[in-house]
């Protein structure tokens, strides 16, 4: 299945879904980055130079964990994970940013924006300007700074200078109408690296591209390491990037792919972000494309909500509202107490520490896979480490220990 094979005049469409609904202003910077992108797909060296980049810089491939313990504590199928929290920055952002920053240099650009969530997408971008010596700037929803203090602290020690919006419900979409505010101004010296497959055309097919390497990675290893492709492939999804990139190995074969959604405090509260796992999305025109949104009758977005921050997020990939649309990924959701409980038994029974966006997909598939044969396998993406999620976890766990810890450190800082 070719996703970007777009008829003549339907650039950037999948489906009914994708398009590029820009001001005029726009329509010079979105052109010149098109053009960019065609360029580099044509160039067989392009692709050769950021394979090695990352091979060097960013630890890649990552690798493919057997979860032995696990599979003999459920039983059923046998579960594999794709390791991409082993990335540098701790996540598959990096793929992307990376990529994108070689796309800047091309373009001759010196100054990056770009706007995050969790704050991985933040810190690989800031990574990637420092090392490229790009000026660096970062919009962020006021919400999810102070959810994700660490990332932001991180962002800044590499140089980058993080801006607080305070717009909306001053989460991710918050940060992203930020971000393009400030495109539209200073596009001539400036590269917007949007960090998922959302927004116009061409970012959902760059970043799609960009992050194909783990699905590219993952289908090779699963043959090498467990003799055969798995029956299912996990992934979260927010926009859904580390999804369409571990997806898009196994589109043609006959593997179930699985996108799961933050079901935040359930799909009957009005506290969630599932846009198609839930009866709420319906299709709209926002942020410069078009897809299944959760938004009122009058199309005004409504506030999402996850322990999540990066799944947070009020519209889904059009890619993936074309693919769940055919049939070709099926969609689901987990709370925020099952997606906890994962998240702690993965820990206490692997050794592993996934990203509270990574444990949506854990969630899911430790429900589903003892119902499976013992001959059968699935494939979970561990999208990033959950290190940045230490206070928003001992918080839920209502962790005496680490409370005291915060109740002593702010004594220091008083006295």
């Amino acid at each position: 299945m070719d996703l970007f094979k777009f008829e003549h005049g339907r650039e950037g469409y999948y489906g009914e879904f994708g398009g590029a609904f820009i001001p005029e202003i726009l329509r010079s910077p979105i052109m010149e980055l098109r053009q960019a992108l065609q360029a580099a797909k044509d160039d067989p060296t392009f692709w050769s130079e950021f394979v090695a980049l990352m091979k060097t810089y960013s630890g890649r491939p990552t690798p493919i964990t057997y979860l032995e313990n696990l599979t003999k504590y459920l039983g059923g199928g046998r579960i594999y994970v794709k390791r991409e929290d082993l990335n540098h920055t701790g996540a598959h952002k990096v793929n992307n940013v990376m990529g994108q920053g070689l796309i800047a240099k091309r373009l001759g650009k010196t100054r990056i924006i770009a706007e995050t969530g969790a704050g991985q997408h933040g810190v690989a971008t800031a990574t990637m300007a420092a090392r490229f010596g790009f000026e660096c700037v970062i919009y962020m929803g006021e919400e999810d700074v102070r959810r994700q203090r660490p990332n932001v602290f991180w962002m800044e020690q590499l140089g980058a200078q993080v801006v607080p919006v305070r717009d909306g419900s001053k989460t991710l979409k918050d940060a992203i109408n930020e971000a393009m505010r400030d495109w539209v101004t200073n596009f001539d010296t400036t590269h917007y690296v949007l960090g998922t497959v959302c927004g116009p055309h061409p970012f959902p097919e760059m970043v799609a591209w960009f992050q194909s390497i783990i699905g590219r990675e993952a289908r090779e290893q699963m043959i090498q390491i467990a003799g055969e492709l798995p029956c299912r492939v996990y992934a979260c999804v927010g926009g859904g990037s580390n999804a369409i990139g571990i997806f898009q190995g196994f589109l043609d074969d006959p593997v179930e792919l699985v996108a799961v959604e933050a079901g935040g405090k359930g799909l009957q509260s009005s506290k969630h972000a599932a846009r198609l796992a839930s009866n709420h999305g319906s299709v709209g025109v926002a942020q410069g494309y078009k897809t299944y949104f959760l938004q009122n009758e009058d199309g005004q977005m409504l506030d999402t909500y996850s322990v999540a921050a990066g799944l947070d997020y009020i519209g889904v990939s059009p890619i993936f509202s074309y693919l769940a649309q055919i049939g070709r990924v099926r969609f689901e959701a987990a709370t925020d107490e099952e997606v906890v409980a994962a998240f702690q038994l993965v820990m206490k029974k692997e050794g592993l520490i996934p990203a509270l966006e990574s444990a949506h997909a854990f969630a899911l598939a430790l429900k589903e896979v003892p119902k499976m044969k013992p001959e059968e396998t699935i494939l979970i993406n561990q999208s990033g480490r959950g290190d940045k999620d230490i206070f928003t976890v001992a918080e839920a766990l209502s962790d005496k220990n680490w409370k005291e810890f915060i109740k002593q450190r702010a004594k220091n800082y008083e006295s």
